[in-house]
């Protein structure tokens, strides 16, 4: 396949002098601010981390100005680091960015080389394939970070199985693995009897639950992750709502009966 050619960008300098004059202040705050100058890659690691979690909220918000915002302070974050990394002598930006690049023509071979991929699938095995490669991993499941969320990680394991082939063939069969496992979790922890429970055997019988639950929304294109944060924010629009209401008519949420925090929490269902 002939390389692509560049399509003519009119911007494409003023974007090269926006990216240079970021480049020219953080080196202007390395050498001149004291609280620039204190920062190592380990004392930024929970402020990217913040910073990351502020732009995904702003994605599920759909607040494009606010996406723009996060954006700049992720890129700050990412120039930082790589201005930390050339006084230690380790790398440079120039290094970083030639190492995506490279990266980035590598793994995609149907678009720089002679392979075929006439789909997103295809292409993801193929990517897959060659970060296995890539890596030297004994295992497929080696690239997945250990420091992920265990929700996010269970997606990611999982994609990465289906990479090499190892899936369910069918929706319904993963959703009959769904029902098999609450039978289990049900018929293990009688949820009628109040006889104590084996924590431990339980921990395990809920995780494989969930862990079938976030396979059948990988099968139906359902980001659990993304599900479960949209629930989270609107229990939490609810709750609120039931705590301002119920204040405005002098009622303390403390002192309130269930049944009667249930008649704000039916009127919040019904906002948008």
């Amino acid at each position: 396949m002939s390389r692509i050619i560049r399509p003519e960008d009119p911007g494409r300098k003023e974007k090269l002098e926006a990216f240079d004059r970021l480049l020219t202040i953080m080196d202007e705050l390395r050498a001149n601010c004291p609280w620039d100058k204190k920062q190592t890659m380990e004392t930024l690691r929970h402020l990217t981390i913040e910073e990351t979690h502020e732009l995904s909220d702003s994605i599920l918000e759909g607040d494009l100005p606010e996406i723009k915002k996060e954006l700049g302070d992720i890129m700050l974050h990412m120039v930082f680091y790589a201005k930390i990394a050339d006084e230690l002598k380790a790398f440079n930006l120039v290094d970083v960015l030639r190492g995506i690049c490279d990266k980035l023509v590598h793994r995609h071979p149907h678009i720089y080389g002679d392979v075929d991929a006439d789909d997103e699938e295809a292409v993801k095995q193929n990517w897959e394939k060659l970060k296995l490669e890539e890596r030297g991993n004994n295992s497929v499941l080696g690239g997945v970070p250990k420091s992920l969320s265990a929700l996010v990680k269970a997606m990611r394991i999982q994609e990465k199985a289906r990479g090499v082939g190892f899936d369910w063939e069918k929706k319904e069969q993963v959703w009959e693995k769904v029902e098999e496992e609450m039978r289990e979790f049900r018929n293990e922890f009688n949820v009628e009897s109040d006889e104590p429970i084996d924590h431990n055997k339980a921990m395990s019988e809920f995780g494989d639950m969930l862990f079938s639950l976030i396979n059948y929304a990988r099968f139906v294109n359902i980001n659990p992750e993304e599900a479960l944060e949209r629930t989270n924010k609107k229990f939490v629009k609810r709750f609120q709502y039931l705590e301002s209401e119920s204040l405005k008519e002098g009622k303390k949420i403390s002192e309130m009966t269930l049944a009667e925090m249930d008649k704000y929490w039916e009127a919040a269902k019904k906002l948008k």
